[in-house]
């Protein structure tokens, strides 16, 4: 198995799992075949293919998880129709992970 892949697994996981500690209306859930956040209901984050995906609202958040290396708009049908608002972050840049979360679980995230 790919070590960085387990690592990458394990941060995603302690991290909703924190998550889901600190906050009372977060649930750990499973989406669209991959392990996710929801807050309020609604999918905020989630991890694939060794990276975190987060719904990120907010132009400026949006633009910073963009302009990092290797992050692209996430497309979960692999058919050219990326969901605007969402940016997998890869696990290169997993210190920046819980910054996202926090701004992807804003009410207006």
């Amino acid at each position: 198995r790919d070590t960085a892949l387990v690592d990458a697994r394990e941060r995603y996981d302690e991290l909703a799992d924190f998550l889901a500690f600190r906050h009372d209306f977060v649930q750990l859930s499973q989406m669209m075949g991959m392990p996710c956040v929801k807050a309020r209901g609604k999918m905020v984050a989630g991890f694939t293919r060794g990276a975190m995906v987060f719904k990120l609202t907010d132009p400026e958040r949006h633009a910073e998880a963009l302009a990092l290396d290797g992050a692209h708009l996430f497309d979960p049908s692999g058919q050219g129709k990326p969901f605007r608002q969402w940016v997998v972050v890869p696990a290169v840049h997993a210190e920046r992970w819980e910054a996202f979360a926090d701004h992807a679980l804003t009410p207006a995230g």
